[in-house]
């Protein structure tokens, strides 16, 4: 592992500790997402909810704060270190998630939810700072690459695992899981985890520069116009996540087992994950992702009519559904890295601002989407083929008409 330049000879972390570290970081987070899915029907019901969509709250609350909180968590890194800013973060989460435990009525478990969200994205933040901080490159990559393809592997064992606790105890004790997890990290990473930002690095916290910066990340048209793409984008996927149980376990009829139907899906996505990360480098961000993008719409746009004009069963939608999102893992990746392009300068700041548009747009649109949930698939497809047309809109007018090129001018 490459040696700190304000360390001497002695390594700050091994590169397994590091790997663990960011493992940790990103997988908290899809599995407090993940494993609340097949517990929707019973938290509904404990907590008196009339309208059944209303319990997809509790998934969208999270997406919510996870999007908000990535604005605060950059500049507070950057001026008081990384060490305290990360242990702040997750005692937060235990905190948040002791309130989510306890919570005696909805309204008061979406709150909870909220503050979950907004506390564990400085995980996410950070994590990926203190691999900076001690690795660049090639090693920087391999070992992001190694947390990546832990943090896709986890929707496919998490609701697997949410719903074995649903087996033993209430609902109540995923909170248990999370809180033991989030407490365990702490702890290792309080005993084990060196400050890693350089003092010459230290920024004087000043919220007005912050402002300034996210004010120019917005100047570049590959920016906002990626930005807002993947925020439709990502509003198809959190639609998914929202409706899935629903769609699934009861209008399928799978029950309990839905959990592997959904994880079977997850797998094929983390797949096209590990696709990607070998095409990339022939074939380039814009071919991949602009060419994927058209083939979810047209998929997608295709499953409608077989829903509207044909019969559909749960072979088809899930066949369907699989491999339209399949090529999210050769969209999403590839659009942050078009949108960070121009921003090289202030990637940080960039980053956060990027994460923020996503994520809540995102989760504002996939909340929409599975409010729109009847008893049909239909609002989960169309509200899919729709995000994928308004994304494939906003590139093609970002790219000025000229698709599968080398770029496009600010």
């Amino acid at each position: 592992m490459q040696k700190s330049e304000f360390a001497g000879e002695r390594e700050l972390m091994s590169f397994w500790q590091l790997v663990t570290l960011l493992v940790f970081s990103t997988g908290i987070v899809a599995l407090s997402i993940d494993m609340m899915l097949p517990a929707l029907p019973a938290i509904g019901t404990d907590l008196g909810l009339q309208n059944e969509n209303d319990r997809q709250l509790v998934i969208t609350a999270f997406l919510v704060g996870f999007g908000l909180a990535q604005l605060v968590y950059g500049p507070l890194a950057d001026s008081w270190g990384r060490k305290p800013v990360l242990l702040g973060s997750l005692a937060l989460y235990i905190l948040a998630t002791v309130f989510c435990l306890i919570a005696w009525d909805f309204e008061v478990l979406l709150f909870g939810r909220l503050l979950q969200g907004m506390s564990i994205a400085g995980a996410r933040v950070i994590g990926t700072a203190i691999a900076r901080d001690l690795t660049s490159g090639r090693r920087m990559a391999q070992i992001v690459s190694m947390a990546m393809m832990v943090f896709m592997a986890v929707p496919v064992v998490a609701p697997s695992l949410g719903q074995a606790v649903l087996i033993v105890a209430p609902w109540r004790w995923i909170f248990v899981v999370l809180l033991v997890t989030a407490s365990g990290l702490a702890i290792w990473l309080s005993i084990r985890l060196p400050e890693t930002l350089r003092p010459e690095y230290r920024r004087k916290l000043d919220f007005r520069d912050s402002i300034r910066g996210y004010r120019e990340s917005l100047k570049h048209r590959a920016m906002v116009g990626y930005m807002l793409a993947g925020a439709f984008f990502f509003g198809g996927l959190y639609g998914l996540l929202n409706s899935s149980e629903q769609i699934m376990a009861e209008h399928f009829g799978l029950g309990s087992v839905w959990t592997l139907a959904f994880a079977g899906m997850a797998a094929c996505m983390a797949i096209t994950n590990f696709i990607n990360s070998r095409l990339v480098m022939r074939l380039g961000q814009r071919r991949l992702s602009q060419g994927a993008l058209i083939g979810f719409s047209v998929i997608s746009i295709l499953h409608v009519a077989v829903i509207v004009f044909a019969t559909e069963n749960l072979l088809i939608f899930m066949g369907l559904l699989t491999l339209a999102m399949m090529l999210m893992g050769l969209i999403a990746a590839n659009f942050n890295a078009l949108a960070m392009e121009p921003v090289g300068h202030i990637a940080g700041t960039a980053s956060a601002a990027y994460g923020f548009g996503t994520g809540v747009i995102g989760a504002i649109i996939g909340a929409v989407i599975g409010q729109l949930y009847n008893d049909s698939t239909l609002p989960l497809i169309a509200g899919q083929a729709f995000t994928g047309l308004a994304a494939f809109a906003i590139v093609y007018i970002t790219e000025r008409g000229e698709l599968f090129g080398d770029g496009t001018d600010d």
